[in-house]
C-alpha cells in the first residue's frame, strides 16, 4: 500500500486532499450552522459555466471557474438579501443556467476532448503541482478570513439580530462568506466533481456537529475528518480500480451513517 507514494501523482493527489480537507472543513462548517447548503448547491452548478468558459477561451480552470462561481455568488447574495420570498426559485435558475451554460460552451469548444466526468465526479489523481500552488492559496487566504473574522463570523451564525445591535457587519460578512464558498467550491471541484461537491463540505461538519460544543473545535473536527474521509477514499479508489471522487463520498456517507450509531452508544451528559 505505501508504495504507491512514491508515485508523484499520488504525493499530488494527497496534498490536494490535504487543502480541500482543510478548506472544507473551515467553509463546510459556516455552510451547515448557516444553513446555505442549497445555495452553496447553486453556486457549484453555475461554476460549470466557468469550466465552459474556461475551455472555450483558453484560461486556465481555476481563472474561469473562480470568476463565474464569484459572480454567481455576488447574485446570489443581492437576491436573498433583497428578495428572500422568491430567493429560492432565483437559486434554481442561476444553478440551472450555469450549467446549460457550461454544456453549450464545451459542445461549441473547438477541437474539444474533454472528459466531462473528470468535472462531474473529480480528479484528484490529475492535479498538476502547479495546481497545489493555487489551491494553497485559496486555503490560506480562506483560513486568514475566518481566523480574523471569527467572533463576526460566530455572532452572525447564531443570532444575526444581536450580531447587528453589536454593530457587526452582517452584510458584507454574508457576501464575503459567500465568496469563500465561491473560492472553496473551485478546489473542491478538482477533488469530487461539482455533483458531489455538496456531500464533502456538509457531511464532516453534520458529523462534528454532534460532538462539539463551540463552531472552532466543530471546524477542527470538520478538518480531521474530511482529510481522513479523502485519505481512506483515495486508498480504496486505488486498490479496488474505483472513480477516486465517488469514492470519498462513500466513505463519507458511510460515517454519516456510523455516525448516530456512535452517537447512540455514548454516554448521555447531564447538566450539572
Amino acid at each position: 500500500m505505501w508504495e504507491i507514494m512514491h508515485f508523484e501523482f499520488m504525493q499530488n493527489a494527497l496534498m490536494a486532499g490535504l487543502l480541500v480537507g482543510i478548506t472544507c472543513g473551515i467553509i463546510g462548517t459556516l455552510v451547515v450552522v448557516n444553513r446555505l447548503v442549497f445555495l452553496s448547491g447553486g453556486i457549484a452548478h453555475a461554476a460549470y459555466g466557468g469550466i465552459g468558459v474556461a475551455l472555450i477561451s483558453g484560461l486556465p480552470y481555476i481563472a474561469g471557474t473562480l470568476g463565474v462561481s464569484l459572480a454567481a455568488a455576488f447574485v446570489m447574495a443581492v437576491a436573498t438579501l433583497k428578495a428572500k420570498h422568491r430567493a429560492d426559485t432565483i437559486i434554481g435558475v442561476i444553478w440551472a443556467v450555469g450549467m446549460a451554460s457550461g454544456i453549450i460552451l464545451i459542445d461549441l469548444t473547438p477541437g474539444y476532448n474533454v472528459d466531462l466526468m473528470s468535472y462531474l465526479f473529480g480528479s484528484i489523481l490529475t492535479v498538476p503541482r502547479a495546481d497545489l500552488w493555487q489551491m494553497l492559496a485559496i486555503c490560506v487566504s480562506v483560513l486568514v478570513i475566518v481566523i480574523y473574522y471569527y467572533y463576526d463570523f460566530l455572532a452572525m451564525s447564531y443570532d444575526d439580530e444581536f450580531a447587528r445591535l453589536r454593530n457587526v457587519p452582517v452584510k458584507w460578512l454574508y457576501f464575503l462568506l459567500l465568496g469563500m464558498i465561491a473560492l472553496s467550491v473551485v478546489m473542491i471541484i478538482r477533488v469530487v466533481g461539482l455533483i458531489l461537491v455538496i456531500a464533502l463540505l456538509t457531511i464532516p461538519p453534520y458529523i462534528a456537529e454532534k460532538y462539539t460544543r463551540s463552531l472552532h473545535m466543530m471546524m477542527v473536527v470538520s478538518i480531521v475528518l474530511s482529510c481522513l474521509f479523502i485519505a481512506i477514499g483515495l486508498g480504496f479508489s486505488y486498490l479496488f480500480n474505483l472513480t477516486s471522487g465517488a469514492t470519498i463520498i462513500l466513505v463519507a456517507a458511510l460515517g454519516f451513517i456510523i455516525s448516530p450509531i456512535v452517537e447512540g452508544l455514548m454516554p448521555k451528559r447531564h447538566p450539572g
